[in-house]
């Protein structure tokens, strides 16, 4: 058919089920801005930064399991959009990025804007590519989409050429491929690890984000029934791969090397369904795994399997596929076919004393002044609404959200995989969209919400109804809690340089109502709840300014 470059990407974009395109324009992406005028297929979200535009497209991602389009501007824009696209690749989100580049006639003569761009996107992405013509732009696209949603998923780039727009030509837009992603594993495997669980003595579940993108958490709580293991959410944690609620449910394992070491050393055999083993945070400390500990991982990515610790059975597949006929091979194993009541009655109750004492020092911590996260977070866990969407980038301030906040969806939470600061704020946003019908709670440190506040302009924009709790300790307090940690000066004097965020203090309400946003500063729990379910009961953004203890 006949048909200019800016008209074929939309319809290319259509053709694969794309229905958003978030992005920041620039001269090279006007052919395309024209062209969606009069289009009403695909919309147009507009964000501020190009940071800022990739980590909505994330949230989007990860909320919907959808493919959605990311378009920047040249070197700078993707540039810009680098470090939020690293927590993309972490997460594993189908975003199809583009970026739009220099005219072919004028690319030798390396004008104003122009580098290569596959080469700076390449390691960030499952695929990578410049478009040579609008010939091209069809096969290139549907191969960029189809690796993006193929397990496992992840985020692919595509430069293409203001001339690629602009031209017209007689092209075939060919058609969709889509992978089919429920592996089921190998039978072998599932028998080998039923046996290694059914002579386990003290074994241990992490669950990852492969159980949240494939919807598997009730396979999985049948699997930790009837094994009686407690449950741990992976070292990094991204989404909600266990439901919270779950007397199972023990928190997150941590991503430092001493800590997991300590908690491994009470287990012979640690299973991993779809988790991190093991992205740490800092050096230093034993190895995580004890010597002779047994593995069972099962995952979606085969470069995850034995990548990091040595794994008796290493099982290649979907969690909703492979889990029902382990936990099936598991009970034929087991003499009663009940499972291990009394070792998961352990567990339980292991697992309620500590979730205990865990509430007591939140308790004890009601009324102090300035107000304690902690003590935030257990007010918050018996106030929302059972339908909340949680999207939690708080650093310092996290400790005990998993168990003082209930996630019992795959939907429910979302956290920052990557590490990459900023991007929970714009995460929220695009949360929002791709889930438009539930409650929407952010809860970001002030640290973070300074990275990419542009976020709040296009929550107004779009109308997006996002609470915003700001955790408001006045630092990089995380920072000064890891520095604290050497033993050195700091330690010594009790000063951290370039870590306060005061001389000036950020006026966080001024920040977020000069970007549209209704904001109210509060300081203590009564009325922080208080600002929270104003802002759930609105139709609008609306930003709750915690005040809370900065002490280390």
């Amino acid at each position: 058919m006949q048909i200019e470059g800016k008209h074929a990407l939309i319809e290319l974009l259509v053709q694969e089920g794309i229905d958003l395109l978030v992005g920041n324009p620039g001269s090279t992406e006007l052919a395309l801005m024209d062209a969606l005028v009069d289009e009403d297929r695909v919309r147009y979200v507009l964000g501020l930064q190009e940071a800022v535009v990739v980590a909505i497209a994330d949230g989007y991602a990860q909320a919907t399991g959808r493919l959605v389009a990311v378009n920047v501007h040249a070197a700078p824009g993707l540039g810009n959009a680098m470090g939020m696209l690293y927590n993309a690749k972490k997460s594993g989100s189908p975003i199809l990025v583009t970026a739009g580049q220099q005219d072919h006639s004028i690319a030798l003569s390396e004008p104003l804007l122009w580098d290569d761009l596959a080469t700076l996107a390449r390691p960030l992405v499952k695929w990578s590519y410049e478009v040579r013509s609008l010939a091209e732009l069809p096969q290139a696209l549907h191969r960029a989409a189809k690796t993006a949603l193929a397990p496992p998923t992840g985020p692919v780039f595509l430069s293409i050429p203001a001339d690629v727009l602009t031209v017209a030509g007689d092209i075939d837009l060919q058609g969709p491929t889509r992978v089919a992603a429920r592996g089921p594993g190998d039978p072998d495997a599932i028998d080998r690890a039923a046996a290694l669980l059914a002579s386990a003595q003290a074994p241990i579940v992490f669950a990852g984000d492969a159980v949240a993108h494939g919807d598997a958490l009730d396979e999985l709580v049948a699997l930790a029934e009837l094994l009686g293991a407690p449950v741990y959410a992976e070292d990094i944690a991204n989404t909600a791969s266990f439901p919270t609620s779950h007397p199972l449910f023990a928190g997150t394992a941590g991503r430092l090397a001493g800590p997991l070491r300590a908690l491994l050393d009470r287990h012979d055999l640690l299973v991993s369904i779809g988790a991190d083993l093991f992205s740490l945070s800092l050096s230093g400390g034993p190895p995580p795994v004890p010597p002779g500990m047994r593995v069972v991982h099962v995952d979606t990515d085969p470069w995850q399997l034995g990548k990091n610790v040595p794994t008796e059975v290493a099982l290649l597949g979907d969690p909703k596929a492979v889990l029902p006929p382990l936990t099936a091979a598991l009970g034929r194993l087991l003499p009663t076919g009940a499972g291990n009541a009394a070792r998961r009655q352990a567990v339980i109750a292991a697992i309620a004393a500590d979730r205990d004492a865990l509430d007591a020092r939140a308790s004890a911590a009601a009324d102090a002044q300035p107000v304690k996260a902690l003590a935030v977070l257990q007010a918050l866990g018996r106030a929302l609404p059972a339908d909340v969407v949680v999207v939690e980038e708080s650093l310092s301030s996290s400790e005990g959200v998993r168990l003082l906040i209930p996630s019992n969806d795959r939907a429910s939470f979302f956290g920052m995989r990557g590490s990459g600061i900023g991007w929970g704020l714009p995460a929220a946003a695009g949360v929002k969209l791709g889930i438009p019908d539930r409650p929407v709670l952010a809860i970001i440190g002030d640290g973070g919400l300074l990275y990419t506040p542009q976020a709040l302009w296009t929550m107004a924009h779009e109308r997006l109804a996002v609470t915003v709790l700001v955790l408001n300790n006045r630092s990089y307090r995380i920072l000064k809690q890891r520095t604290r940690a050497l033993g050195g000066r700091s330690a010594e004097s009790d000063r951290y340089v370039a870590m306060d965020l005061t001389d000036p203090e950020v006026d966080v309400c001024g920040l977020a109502r000069s970007f549209g946003v209704a904001a109210e500063r509060v300081t203590t729990i009564p009325d922080i709840l208080a600002a929270v379910h104003q802002g759930l009961a609105s139709a609008a953004p609306f930003v709750v300014d915690a005040v809370i203890d900065g002490a280390l």
